[in-house]
């Protein structure tokens, strides 16, 4: 697999994505994650629908709660055509009982844990720490990326308003 030194850094630290870089443009890559009941969510689910992507290394973490929560208070406005899905590598539980405590309810959380290919597939897997690297990916209803923003240093928050700008353009 490829794999892109110095692609994004942590705290100051350059570190390894691996995986081809997705960019407006390219089809979305297909995905298989699991949902917080442990049911399997895969990209077709949503067919015809926009679809957001964000991604994050741990709902543990506060930019990763922020950004979550961000998210969810701005899918409140968005159409029912409009789907916000949350990434990581958290287990299921743990995003459970984050949605729970946080009243999380646009956002679909998931994660990669159990089939591990959405991070190389998107291209957002850190080779040295095992986690996902901060992202966002936009896709219209014809499964075309029209926004993707790999986070150059994740410990900042994404482009919020860049995002939703997207999404805004293909609804």
């Amino acid at each position: 697999m490829m794999e892109r030194a110095n692609a994004v850094t942590f705290k100051g630290k350059p570190l390894t994505l691996v995986g081809l870089e997705i960019k407006a443009g390219d089809q979305a890559p297909h995905f298989k994650l699991v949902g917080n009941d442990l049911a399997d969510i895969e990209c077709e689910l949503f067919h015809g629908k926009v679809r957001v992507l964000s991604v994050a290394p741990s709902i543990d973490t506060p930019v990763c709660a922020t950004q979550t929560r961000t998210f969810n208070k701005e899918a409140i406005g968005l159409s029912e055509g409009v789907v916000v899905l949350s990434v990581s590598l958290d287990l299921p539980f743990a995003l459970a009982r984050f949605c729970g405590a946080e009243g999380i309810e646009r956002v679909i959380t998931t994660s990669d844990y159990k089939y591990r290919t959405f991070g190389e597939a998107y291209g957002v897997y850190i080779r040295e720490l095992g986690l996902l690297t901060r992202a966002v990916f936009v896709i219209d209803r014809k499964g075309r990326i029209v926004h993707a923003e790999y986070v150059p240093e994740m410990t900042n928050e994404p482009d919020y308003a860049a995002a939703l700008k997207a999404v805004k353009a293909v609804i």
